[in-house]
């Protein structure tokens, strides 16, 4: 046997066999019909199964739902027919401070009252580089009107001058609302948006907010709108003065925003470098330094430097 199919001429690649059609499919002007039916402007919105379905209430039938899916598949048609919305793209916010009082963010939280669906609105102000909350209130709603005397207030107390700071906040109704969009106007502050329902494009006010309802001292409830405010001027006294945090090198809100954290740290490293001229056995590998100072904060960096950060984090 030399392995040739009888008939075949060694070398020739028999031609494929024509797939036949089966007999009780349907015809060219049956499958045009459909098309025809489908393209109604009746049924020009609905799945096919509708359609199919609509035909036999009518007392017409043209073909099997299944089969009314090939025609269509044929003619690359099988997707959404119906008429989408199309929602804009929009950009990821890249911003960076490097300074205190360059970069703003700002939120709204809801803290729970003395009765079930019952609230109070806690504004707070935080600045993204130092952390500090530079203004807060406790009101009764959300107000497009107090939202803009607390940035008014806040701005003044500051002395922000035009074009030195960007508010950034999501798009709640008093963020996005006009007398705000005036004000920062009117004030030289450049104001930007999250992107909808991405909470990550406003992440310090939001770690911020975890902290306070974290706290041991957090009630589950308040039980009137005075409690409310008396727990946050404590709150924010501790954030803003005792609190070392992480991202600042375990310094103080306060010092960070006030330019006193530098001689902070040198103080901190003299401690440790006496430690280590009095005890160099307990320390293995060098002198210990105290953590290093932030340079820049960022909301969304770019993917290169995030990328690169995380390898620095990884090797350190």
């Amino acid at each position: 046997m030399d392995g040739h199919r009888p008939g075949a001429v060694a070398g020739i690649v028999p031609a494929a066999t024509p797939r036949r059609t089966a007999s009780r499919a349907l015809v060219a002007s049956e499958r045009q019909r459909v098309l025809d039916v489908v393209h109604e402007p009746r049924f020009a919105d609905l799945a096919p199964a509708t359609v199919y379905a609509t035909l036999l209430d009518e007392g017409t039938y043209h073909c099997s739902e299944r089969t009314m899916y090939r025609v269509l598949a044929a003619h690359d048609e099988v997707r959404e027919r119906r008429a989408q919305r199309r929602h804009p793209v929009y950009a990821a916010p890249e911003l960076r401070a490097t300074t205190p009082n360059q970069l703003w963010s700002w939120d709204i939280t809801r803290l729970k009252g003395p009765e079930k669906w019952t609230y109070f609105s806690l504004y707070v102000l935080l600045d993204v580089f130092s952390r500090y909350v530079v203004g807060w209130l406790v009101a009764p709603r959300e107000s497009a009107m107090l939202a803009e005397q607390l940035l008014a207030t806040s701005c003044e107390r500051q002395r922000i001058l035009p074009e030195q700071l960007t508010i950034h906040a999501d798009r709640g109704a008093p963020m996005t609302s006009k007398p705000v969009a005036f004000l920062l106007a009117d004030l030289g502050v450049t104001k930007t948006h999250s992107r909808p329902h991405v909470s990550n494009d406003n992440p310090y006010s939001e770690a911020h907010f975890k902290t306070l309802k974290y706290r041991p001292d957090f009630p589950e409830r308040f039980g009137a709108l005075e409690d409310a405010r008396a727990h946050c001027v404590d709150f924010f006294a501790w954030y803003n003065t005792a609190h070392r945090h992480s991202g600042l090198g375990l310094h103080t809100p306060h010092d960070v925003h006030h330019g006193l954290a530098a001689d902070r740290r040198r103080a901190r490293a003299d401690v440790l470098t006496a430690a280590f001229a009095a005890t160099p056995d307990r320390f293995v590998r060098h002198a210990p330094v105290p953590p290093a100072l932030p340079t820049a904060a960022w909301i969304n960096p770019p993917k290169l430097l995030a990328a690169r950060t995380a390898s620095e984090d990884v090797r350190q």
